[in-house]
C-alpha cells in the first residue's frame, strides 16, 4: 500500500513539474516552484496547482 501511495505522489510531482516547465512563467518562478515541489513533494505540487496556475 505504501509503495502505491509513493508511486502516486511521484506521478503527481512529475505531472506538476512538466506542467510548470511547459508554461509561460518567468524562469525565476519556475525554479522556485521546482524547489518547492522537490523539497515538499505532495504539498508543493498541490500548492502549485492551487496557487501557481493562476
Amino acid at each position: 500500500m505504501s509503495r502505491l501511495l509513493g508511486l502516486l505522489v511521484l506521478v503527481f510531482d512529475v505531472v506538476a513539474l512538466v506542467d510548470l516547465w511547459r508554461g509561460n512563467k518567468d524562469t525565476e518562478k519556475k525554479i522556485l516552484w521546482t524547489i518547492a515541489i522537490l523539497v515538499i513533494p505532495f504539498v508543493g505540487a498541490a500548492g502549485y496547482f492551487v496557487v501557481g496556475k493562476r
